[in-house]
């Protein structure tokens, strides 16, 4: 191999980083400056003195290579290069991810702690009204809940239990179907005062419809049942999750499609109303419980996989 060719090679290796290369501290103490804003606040966050933070700044930089803060002009605000914001956002997000993992694994190592990982809307709406009766049933149980739209790695992340809408299929799992439920339109009682007070389907297709970025509580499902007119289905706010539908409902935007399981607080304190009586979508089937294969369930775990089975069995859908 001539002269040449090594002098690439060798360069191609120079130019490689390795983790064990890395300056972690000085890396985490930059994340931590661009998340307060400046090197002082940093510094307090720390527990470390201000010049321990500059230092780490200056050593991160030589590294580099690459200036990551804007020279002061005279101003205290701390501005970055596109180079700094890129490292720092990405810096806080491995650390944020390394954190949670961390306490994740630490809540492992409890025998009566169970890790439960589901979304935000079944978390807000579904479970924390109802973790009193869990505690009084079984105190000796710590359930932590990690709350995440996207479908767990149980080998990653340390999750011994998913509570999920649908039926997705995941390898090397367990699926048990936990409980139905059902759709329906609602509306805040203002916004159905402004509209006429409608009491049929087919006056929706003059009504401002709020749609779930989810296919299983899409508006094309409740149309499939009940006549909607000429309701353009293509109009209307869209937003990512169950929670944020109900809000904007309650708020006055429009006419949501609502699952039974997740609204049943706000029918009951007024802040929405079904204007179409009884009428419903049935969905049989829509949330499972979700274990991993490759280990068996911890006696705690068995005990909250029971307890959600009586409180879905005991609770009447719409």
């Amino acid at each position: 191999m001539n002269h040449k060719i090594w002098s690439i090679r060798n360069q191609i290796w120079s130019n490689i980083v390795t983790m064990i290369d890395l300056p972690l501290n000085a890396l985490r103490a930059f994340a931590v400056v661009y998340e307060c804003g400046g090197v002082r606040a940093a510094a307090r966050r720390l527990g470390v003195a201000h010049s321990s933070v500059v230092r780490s700044l200056r050593v991160l930089e030589n590294w580099l290579g690459v200036p990551l803060v804007v020279k002061n002009d005279g101003s205290r605000v701390l501005h970055f290069t596109p180079q700094g914001r890129l490292l720092a956002e990405r810096g806080l997000a491995a650390l944020r991810d390394l954190e949670q993992t961390v306490a994740t694994v630490r809540e492992a190592q409890n025998q009566r702690t169970v890790v439960l990982s589901t979304t935000p809307s079944l978390a807000s709406r579904w479970l924390m009204p109802r973790l009193a009766d869990l505690r009084a049933r079984h105190a000796e149980v710590e359930l932590s809940i990690v709350v995440d739209q996207k479908l767990t790695d149980f080998r990653r992340d340390h999750v011994d239990l998913c509570l999920r809408m649908g039926r997705a299929r995941q390898p090397d799992t367990h699926a048990e179907p936990l409980m139905d439920d059902a759709l329906f339109p609602v509306m805040s009682p203002a916004a159905w005062e402004r509209a006429g007070r409608p009491s049929e389907p087919r006056q929706l297709a003059r009504l401002t419809l709020i749609h779930d970025r989810d296919p299983g509580a899409a508006w094309e499902l409740w149309r499939a049942v009940h006549p909607m007119g000429r309701a353009d289905l293509s109009l209307g706010p869209r937003f990512a999750g169950s929670d944020l539908v109900l809000r904007a409902a309650a708020g006055g935007l429009g006419v949501a499609l609502a699952r039974a399981r997740l609204v049943d607080e706000d029918l009951a304190a007024g802040f929405l109303i079904r204007p179409f009586g009884t009428l419903q979508v049935a969905l049989p089937g829509a949330y499972q419980l979700v274990t991993p294969d490759f280990k068996a369930p911890s006696q705690a775990t068995r005990q909250v996989i029971t307890w959600l089975h009586g409180i879905a069995a005991n609770e009447k859908i719409g």
